[in-house]
């Protein structure tokens, strides 16, 4: 499997430290307020990562961390008049409610920054020991880039065009390029921070946002591990101070595979919530898009490129959605006992496609265009009279097996709003409606499945329904 490395830029052969064992570190959420659309595009990228590793026979060590102490979460809480630990835990529970939504497996170990404050203590006083870290005259500890000369290699930023030293640090947690400097360990307390602080020998204070990830990284999965996921607007300054301060501790490789995601934009613009863009997964959800049809507009882009979020484009995902769905229904519709032994190519030419495909740098889209291969090598000879029962078991147990990829049948098998025997009778009432120019009470009947989400479709066959 080939994986592009952010580090290196370029494609790579993955090979984990140990065979058969992978240790994945993501970067979570930051809880001040609602994941937004493309917070989620990174967390269903970490989830496909995830699944192909374990689809792929590895035994996965996933951690992922929660920010919940750092400037955000403080001023909002704050502005929310309740305690941080309040305010925080509100938007904790509300994202992993978002994630279930979107089938996103949760992290094996979830590391929330507040329970690892001896570990990123400890992280500081080590750096101050190796002469990379120094107390300012804020009473702050930060990190002297200086001291790093390998500063800058996964950004691909020059050292020596950023500025550097006491004069030039950066106190907040978030900065950018430009600014980009000597930069907060710990953090000395002040009166802004109002009750969150920790009494510690690096002084009163809290911990800077780029310690915590370190700390909690190494603590679970070791000083060297395997996999490091982020969006693309971590690399610089988050992901680099990550390397600065772990290497600068233990003078190892600290991550041998770094994957970011790329941006979401909508209607090809950034998303602001003064243009009106700027959309969390209820929003969506409340305009009628499904939490599927989400899923698969990220699928469908490979998980570097941009993708551009469109009412118009949600609602092709839908539509594919909905032929997925359509047609493993359809498998199970099948009653001939005459199996064409050429399903068995098809099968493995479309299994081929699509490992080969997630081999390619987790290609999605590639992987999808081997699912539809598949469905449309499948439909021509079901259309022919060609196709039966143990076909069919074939076909959908090799569909199963790109699920446990693609994750989206789980939304198909939900039960369904009324027994398929109500369904049938309601569509056999209909039709005997019909037949007397009963319109009124035929269009009833639809509107009452419609409403409980299901929808009807007419044809010179006959009648077919499916869920909406």
């Amino acid at each position: 499997m080939l994986l592009y490395n952010t580090l290196t830029r370029k494609a790579e052969l993955f090979e984990p430290l140990e065979k058969g064992k992978v240790k994945m570190y993501c970067c979570g959420p930051t809880v001040y307020n609602y994941a937004h659309i493309g917070n989620l595009r990174a967390f269903t990228f970490y989830d496909i990562a995830l699944r192909t590793l374990k689809h792929k026979g590895y035994a996965v060590t996933f951690v992922m961390n929660i920010t919940d102490v750092d400037d955000k979460t403080i001023r909002d809480s704050k502005n929310a008049g309740v305690s941080l630990k309040e305010h925080t835990e509100k938007y904790t529970n509300l994202f992993f409610e978002d994630i279930a939504k979107l089938n996103i497996i949760k992290a094996d170990i979830v590391c929330k920054a507040t329970e690892y404050i001896p570990e990123m203590v400890d992280l500081t006083k080590r750096l101050m020991t190796n002469e990379m870290a120094y107390k300012g005259a804020d009473g702050s500890i930060y990190y002297k880039v200086s001291a790093f000369p390998e500063y800058g290699k996964l950004s691909h930023f020059d050292i020596k065009q950023l500025k550097v030293g006491a004069s030039g640090r950066v106190n907040a947690d978030d900065y950018t390029k430009e600014q980009a400097s000597d930069f907060a360990l710990w953090k000395a307390w002040d009166p802004n921070d109002g009750d969150v602080f920790w009494e510690t020998e690096l002084g009163k204070g809290r911990p800077g946002w780029h310690t915590e990830c370190s700390a909690m990284a190494m603590k679970h999965l070791g000083e060297t591990f395997d996999i490091h996921c982020g969006g693309i607007d971590l690399m610089f300054p988050h992901h680099e101070n990550e390397i600065a301060q772990s290497e600068g501790v233990t003078g190892k490789k600290f991550v041998r595979y770094w994957l970011h995601n790329g941006h979401v934009v909508v209607d090809g613009v950034k998303m602001s919530k003064s243009l009106g863009n700027f959309y969390i997964l209820n929003d969506l959800i409340q305009k009628g898009c499904k939490p599927e049809a989400i899923r698969y507009l990220f699928l469908s882009a490979h998980y570097r490129e941009q993708i551009n979020l469109t009412f118009k484009s949600l609602e092709s995902a839908q539509q594919s959605v909905n032929r997925i769905f359509d047609f493993v229904r359809s498998l199970n519709e099948v009653k001939s006992e005459l199996n064409n032994p050429d399903v068995e190519q098809i099968v493995v030419n479309a299994t081929d496609a699509f490992e080969l495909a997630l081999d390619n740098d987790l290609n999605t889209p590639q992987a999808l265009s081997a699912l539809f291969e598949l469905i449309k090598e499948t439909n021509r000879l079901i259309a022919a009279d060609d196709f039966g029962k143990e076909n069919s078991k074939k076909v959908r147990m090799t569909i199963d097996k790109f699920d446990e990829v693609l994750g989206l049948l789980s939304y198909m098998e939900k039960p369904l709003p009324i027994p398929k025997e109500g369904i049938e009778k309601l569509i056999a009432e209909r039709a005997a409606a019909k037949a007397v120019k009963d319109f009124a009470k035929g269009d009833a009947i639809r509107k009452q499945l419609k409403d409980k989400g299901i929808i009807l479709e007419d044809a010179k066959e006959g009648t077919t329904w499916k869920i909406a």
